[in-house]
């Protein structure tokens, strides 16, 4: 069976399974199954099981004549019973289907996955991601935002992998009463909420996805330094438990994956070595590196920032001492990046790193010294871009080193495409609840994020009230980002202009 249709028969069969649970429990591995960390030859293989002990893992070339390869696992309570198991000695470029089972449990639906081209091949890539899903219930039981209808889009797509890139759950959900999970085992069951949707399921069974974390995984703009070792361990325990993703005391999970000639992925860990932010040292000043000008323009709509902002705010914010990375880390990947020999280096990045002002103390803007370094450290490096989720909404710019502080607009040449979210408030809702005062979201952005500079940031594509993903298209001269609505159409803003694709050109 061709992947298409092994891709859109697994989307029936998680369809119908979620029709069949609001009837009867499922039984069986109900949670679905999951690839990740494809390479050219392996990938990580999850589930979890209906029960603790011995689990049969099959996996077989799906279009292919070749070996039945079965590995033994053994479920426990100490993981929720979930089991992972990498399988090496892959074929480069080929798709493998996989199945899970248990003596007395239905058999698990089958996963399928492509192992990566080696890097010599020059083939078209193509993959989606997104971010940003939160399934917590809301008075009537159900998902309070929506059904996850992107993830069901990013299906039927056919890519070669997917990209699920942070707030994989929502530990602290915006959904009025709903408790934090900041336990193990509470952050357990926002992980099965997600995964008891269809679409979820589908996503992580019909190609192979790989995973990020960003804040939410562990509590809202989390750090280590703010928030404790703890709240970390419990976060990334339960995460690494339900996701196929590697990770190292060291390293986090910062890696990189080879696609072929074209596309080489950078995926940047913003949660374990970051420092402090600075919102308290700043009293919480709504845009504390906006420009006098810029503050005064929007003093009506927000009577704080007609206050100068503190000396020691913006010290704080451009203290070089403070990280994002870490010095290991921010190290590593410039040294991977400057000598991929990759097309196309493809940066998965958890925070914007362009400039947006408005609140900046979470984002790469509130790490402003060591955001200036990394950006003069990717200076010469051909062909690089950012995708990054976070912000709720769909945005599309050039990055600038600066934008209207002095000396003025200094383009690096480089470009951002922020997407999703999958389903929480969008980034024009909570424009409107900060400022308490409805349509300040579409306000915003019609004065500020759209229009060309000097009067705002003119950025290409300013979708804040809209959920979907991105689709990205890699080849041997373009890299093409398409945004796309959680329904497969055009994401638009809320003028109806259509948000076109960024299609950037090798160099």
């Amino acid at each position: 069976m061709r992947r298409a249709a092994v891709a859109l028969t697994i989307l029936a069969l998680a369809i119908a399974a979620g029709l069949a649970s609001a009837a009867s429990p499922l039984r069986g591995f109900s949670q679905g199954v999951a690839a990740g960390e494809m390479t050219s030859t392996s990938a990580r293989l999850w589930t979890r099981a209906p029960k603790p002990g011995a689990v049969s893992l099959i996996v077989v070339p799906a279009e292919t004549a070749g070996a039945v390869r079965t590995f033994k696992l053994d479920a426990r309570q100490a993981t929720d019973f979930t089991v992972q198991r990498v399988v090496k000695g892959l074929k480069p470029g080929t798709t493998y289907r996989y199945t899970f089972s248990q003596k007395g449990a239905a058999a698990s639906v089958p996963g399928i996955f492509t192992t990566a081209p080696l890097p010599g091949v020059n083939k078209r890539v193509r993959f989606a991601f997104t971010g940003d899903a939160d399934a917590t219930p809301g008075p009537n039981g159900k998902p309070a935002f929506n059904g996850f209808q992107t993830y069901a889009r990013m299906v039927a797509e056919n890519n070669d992998f997917n990209i699920n890139m942070g707030d994989t759950i929502y530990s602290d959900s915006e959904v009025a009463g709903a408790p934090p999970a900041v336990r193990v085992s509470e952050k357990w069951a926002k992980y099965k909420l997600g995964l008891a949707l269809a679409p979820t399921r589908a996503v992580r069974a019909a190609a192979g996805l790989y995973s990020h974390w960003d804040d939410h995984e562990f509590i809202n703009d989390f750090s280590r330094p703010e928030n404790g070792d703890s709240v970390y361990a419990f976060g990334a325990t339960a995460f690494m438990n339900y996701n196929p993703v590697t990770f190292t005391p060291a390293k986090g999970i910062y890696r990189t994956f080879r696609w072929g000639k074209n596309l080489e992925l950078f995926f940047l860990d913003e949660r374990s070595f970051r420092s402090s932010k600075v919102a308290s040292i700043c009293g919480g000043d709504l845009a504390p590196t906006a420009p006098t000008a810029v503050r005064s323009a929007f003093a009506a709509l927000a009577p704080s920032l007609a206050a100068p902002v503190a000396p020691e705010c913006l010290a704080a914010i451009n203290d070089p001492a403070r990280t994002m990375l870490g010095a290991a880390q921010h190290a590593e990947f410039i040294r991977a990046i400057r000598a991929s020999t990759a097309t196309w280096k493809v940066v998965m990045n958890e925070v914007p790193m362009m400039q947006i002002y408005a609140l900046p103390y979470d984002r790469w803007e509130g790490y402003a010294a060591e955001r200036r370094q990394l950006l003069a450290d990717l200076a010469g490096v051909a062909n690089v871009a950012f995708l990054t989720t976070d912000t709720h909404a769909h945005l599309i710019g050039e990055i600038r080193t600066t934008t209207f502080e002095p000396p003025g607009p200094v383009s690096t040449g480089i470009w951002e495409v922020i997407s999703g979210p999958v389903a929480t408030n969008t980034y024009a809702k909570e424009i409107d609840e900060a400022l308490g005062s409805a349509g300040s979201g579409d306000f915003i952005t019609s004065l500020f994020l759209k229009p060309p500079l000097p009067r705002g940031l003119g950025l290409q594509c300013t979708a804040t009230d809209v959920y979907g993903y991105s689709e990205v298209t890699v080849t041997a001269t373009t890299l093409t980002v398409a945004p796309k609505a959680a329904a497969g159409g055009p994401v638009k803003e809320t003028t109806g202009a259509t948000c076109a694709p960024l299609v950037l050109r090798a160099r």
